[in-house]
């Protein structure tokens, strides 16, 4: 059982492997578990003793290209051994934990400080282990992962990560909570931990997970709230978690490249304005189908296109009058920072007292929704979307069809016509949105 962590390990660190970037890929060897360590009680210098999960060597992983990456792993039964509680190797504290049963004092983050921690191990595809430490000091397994991403003072287990949150609703997630799953009755089978980044649509049934699994560290799209035991994942927010100006990423829940969660007032928007809220403003607008309202930028200047494109937004929910004067109050904010309300349609003219913008005579038609577009769905918009696909030269995928059932093929097209656009992870995702929706029927 793992007790005193060895300084500085860095077994693997320089483990790769040509899979891509983890945000773009399913599930990697959907027949592997898991793993993580388990509880017991803690000596000194028995961390050699604890035994490691079966499987692929890390860096062996291979994307199935026929897989649907949906799918989820296949085997919900592979067994999820737990590390134990454990000091940081390399962190100043050689011996094994404090007897003495209170916790270690909380690290302030914020939530920027918790999504740039948990891309670090991404970006390094450290190995799957719950007998190794990364050279932060942290277990490779799911446990040491949050704890690592939420700053822990040391290695802490499925078992113990709750006494470090506070129980939310799902509905309240926000980027860096975490989705926990223990199960005290056998924590070697089934327990798991991921780190929610965000919800990538508006209907919140798929969301960013970063998570420590075999063979690696990824961050990939993945159904609220996992691929099995889903019912049983319990959200926290860290407790030792600081409010201020949070910097979490671009994309759908996370506000926004260098956003800010909380309302600046009504005054950092209008005629002559120029601040940093501006263009985060303008950069959720585009994640919400607001591209085609930007001929340059977003930037910080307030201009005529953030103005369209925060009425065409306000639109979309059903507003009317004051509600929709282009000018973004407190509730427009929640939305776009959450990912939450109506995305802006394909079909936005752009216009502000009547004019239009850019659509021409070759206006595309309305975006559906997303929820046409998702594995077993039958519909007349599947089938215009693969024929659009065709004709656009992005068809190599369909071995017969297009038809009116979504497949593996269609989410392929879409994927190669999203990464000609120069998009990349969950942007390219092979689902359409609103702008891609609006670029291929352009």
């Amino acid at each position: 059982m793992p007790g005193p962590l060895r300084t500085g390990s860095t077994d693997g660190a320089t483990d790769q492997d040509d899979a891509g970037d983890a945000g773009d890929l399913g599930p990697v060897d959907p027949d592997v578990g898991n793993p993580q360590g388990m509880p017991g009680p803690l000596k000194p210098g028995a961390a050699e003793a604890v035994s490691v999960v079966t499987g692929p060597a890390p860096g062996s992983a291979r994307r199935d290209e026929t897989a649907d990456p949906l799918s989820g792993p296949a085997d919900a039964d592979v067994g999820n051994p737990q590390g134990m509680p454990g000091p940081l190797s390399g962190a100043g504290a050689p011996g094994p934990p404090s007897s003495g049963g209170s916790k270690p004092a909380l690290s302030k983050v914020t939530r920027a400080d918790i999504i740039n921690r948990a891309k670090k191990w991404v970006s390094a595809k450290v190995p799957y282990s719950m007998a190794k430490y990364w050279s932060d000091g942290y277990r490779q397994d799911c446990s040491g992962y949050v704890s690592m991403a939420w700053k822990l003072n040391r290695n802490e287990w499925t078992g113990s990560l709750a006494e470090y949150g506070t129980r939310i609703a799902r509905s309240e997630l926000q980027p860096g909570d975490m989705l926990l799953f223990h199960n005290p009755a056998d924590p070697s089978k089934g327990s798991h931990v991921t780190i929610f980044g965000g919800w990538t649509d508006y209907t919140h049934t798929h969301y960013t997970a970063y998570e420590q699994t075999p063979a690696h560290t990824r961050k990939q799209t993945t159904p609220m709230a996992y691929w099995t035991n889903s019912d049983k994942y319990v959200p926290y927010r860290y407790k030792g978690l600081t409010t201020g100006t949070d910097k979490v990423g671009s994309g759908a829940g996370a506000g926004g490249s260098g956003s800010a969660t909380a309302f600046p007032g009504t005054t950092k928007f209008g005629a002559g304005v120029s601040n940093t809220y501006i263009t985060q403003l303008g950069r959720m607008l585009v994640d919400r189908g607001g591209r085609h309202f930007y001929k340059v930028g977003p930037g910080p200047g307030w201009g005529d296109a953030d103005r369209r494109a925060t009425r065409a937004f306000q639109r979309a929910q059903g507003w009317k009058g004051t509600e929709a004067d282009g000018i973004p109050g407190p509730h427009t904010w929640r939305l776009l920072v959450n990912g939450t309300g109506r995305d802006i349609p394909a079909s936005a003219s752009g216009s502000v007292g009547g004019g239009s913008q850019g659509s021409g005579s070759h206006a595309a038609p309305a975006f559906p929704g997303r929820s046409y577009f998702r594995p077993g769905r039958s519909n007349s918009h599947v089938d215009r979307l693969g024929r659009q696909l065709v004709k656009k030269g992005y068809g190599k995928y369909y071995r017969s069809g297009p038809g009116p059932r979504w497949t593996e093929a269609d989410r392929r097209n879409v994927e190669a016509f999203q990464r000609a656009q120069g998009w990349r992870g969950t942007e390219a995702d092979g689902y359409p949105g609103p702008e891609t929706w609006r670029r291929l029927f352009a």
